[in-house]
């Protein structure tokens, strides 16, 4: 993983709101080669070691509904480039032609499996794939779908230098966008004008304080924030039942 020379960068990112975070991390180049040096690394070690989870995962969801086992969204990636994303289906085929570009908390697009496998995060094991070939890294900025990028203020695009990241600060800060979404009138203006922008104040800064230590500690922080969840969860749910059970009479 290199930078361009700031002459080679994309004109819209030659801006001097762009400019701070290029040179931060211009000052790192030996960290983003061990950065992309552990991506490959680790990525092909996961992929061998959960291909029987992943292969569980793709038989549940094509037997689940019908449609692809993947989802192929366009997104994007460093420099504006566009790829398509690999992530498990979770929702009903063509979700995104019957519905909003986000998604709340109570989609109905979502699929029996989709929940499942949303509240683990199994469904961005995809993503694996992505990492390996470059597209993406362990830990960036979440890919957004061209016409959100397009919204971009000449800041936010400095988070365009590197790959996008399967997790990051963000990812656990907003874990639960899904919910504020819920009551939005329109997600997708919502999404925009106010959780956009508090969402990248966390990616830019990420981008001033990158190291590779600090990617595995995130990495980390993933990892405990969806157990975390996935625990608070099942306590709320033997709670109702707790609640919903029938009591002997004194």
């Amino acid at each position: 993983m290199r930078l361009l020379p700031w002459d080679q960068l994309p004109e819209d990112m030659r801006v001097e709101e762009v400019r701070p975070y290029y040179e931060s991390l211009a000052a790192k180049q030996g960290a983003l080669a061990a950065k992309r040096a552990f991506d490959v690394a680790g990525s092909l070690a996961l992929i061998v070691l959960l291909s029987w989870l992943i292969l569980g995962v793709a038989v549940a969801v094509k037997v689940d509904s019908p449609g692809p086992v993947f989802y192929r969204q366009v997104r994007v990636t460093q420099y504006g480039r566009k790829f398509r994303i690999f992530k498990f289906r979770s929702m009903v085929a063509n979700a995104d032609k019957i519905g909003a570009a986000v998604t709340t908390g109570g989609d109905p697009r979502i699929t029996r499996v989709g929940a499942v496998i949303r509240k683990y995060r199994l469904d961005e094991i995809g993503q694996l794939f992505n990492v390996l070939t470059g597209d993406m890294s362990f830990v960036g900025t979440r890919p957004e779908v061209p016409r959100y990028v397009e919204q971009y203020t000449p800041e936010m695009r400095a988070t365009l230098l590197l790959p996008a990241g399967v997790t990051s600060l963000t990812s656990i800060m907003y874990k639960d966008e899904g919910r504020l979404l819920d009551a939005a009138e329109d997600p997708d203006r919502t999404y925009v004008e106010e959780v956009l922008p508090g969402k990248m104040r966390y990616n830019l800064q990420g981008l001033l304080d990158f190291s590779l230590l600090g990617d595995l500690k995130l990495m980390l922080q993933t990892v405990a924030a969806v157990a975390g969840a996935s625990s608070k969860r099942k306590s709320n749910a033997e709670m109702q039942v707790i609640a919903d059970s029938p009591r002997e009479s004194a």
